[in-house]
C-alpha cells in the first residue's frame, strides 16, 4: 500500500521524535556514553525496512538528537551522514534478517573517526580499529538484537504494511 505524502509526513516526524527521544533516554541511564554504547534509538534504523519515511526521520531524529546534546560539530555531521547511509540501505534490503546490517556497517566505518578526532585527539590505526570494535559491539546490541524485536513485534501489527 503506498503511503500519502502526508503520511510519509507524519512517520518521519514520529520517527524522528521517538530517535530523539530514546537518545536522551539512553543519554539519561548512562547508556549512551562510554566504551560500548548502547542507544535505545538505534533499535530504530530498521524502520526503513518497513517505510521510505523512516528516511528521513531517523537523519532528523539524529541530528536533533546530536545538536541537543553535547556533540561536536564533527559529530553532528558525520554521525547523522552515518544514520543516512544507514537507514537509506536499510530501506533497499529486502531481507529482514540482514536489514539491521547497513547501519551497523556505517556506524562501524565512519564514527570511529568521529570519536578519534572529537573526543580523544589520539589518531592512530590501532585507535581506529579498537574504536571500531566498540561501536561495532554496541550497534549490534541495539540494531540487531533490539531493533530484530523491535521489526518482528512491528510485523504483527497492522502499522505498515510491507
Amino acid at each position: 500500500m503506498k503511503q500519502t505524502k502526508t503520511q510519509m509526513l507524519v512517520y518521519s516526524a514520529i520517527i524522528a521524535a521517538l530517535y530523539v527521544a530514546l537518545t536522551w533516554l539512553s543519554n539519561a541511564v548512562g547508556m549512551a556514553s562510554g566504551a560500548i554504547q548502547v542507544r535505545l534509538s538505534e533499535a530504530l534504523c530498521v524502520l526503513p525496512y518497513f517505510t521510505p519515511a523512516a528516511i528521513p526521520g531517523l537523519t532528523i531524529g539524529c541530528l536533533i538528537a546530536n545538536l541537543t546534546m553535547a556533540s561536536t560539530p564533527l559529530d553532528i555531521v558525520i554521525g547523522s551522514l552515518a544514520t543516512l547511509i544507514g537507514a537509506f540501505l536499510t530501506y533497499k534490503i529486502r531481507i529482514k534478517w540482514l536489514c539491521p546490517l547497513p547501519p551497523i556497517i556505517s556506524n562501524t566505518i565512519l564514527i570511529p573517526f568521529v570519536i578519534m578526532v572529537s573526543y580523544t585527539n589520539i589518531i592512530s590505526v590501532e585507535m581506529y580499529f579498537t574504536t571500531a570494535l566498540t561501536v561495532f559491539i554496541g550497534e549490534v546490541i541495539s540494531v540487531y538484537v533490539f531493533g530484530i524485536l523491535l521489526l518482528l513485534a512491528l510485523e504483527k501489527t497492522k502499522l505498515f504494511k510491507r
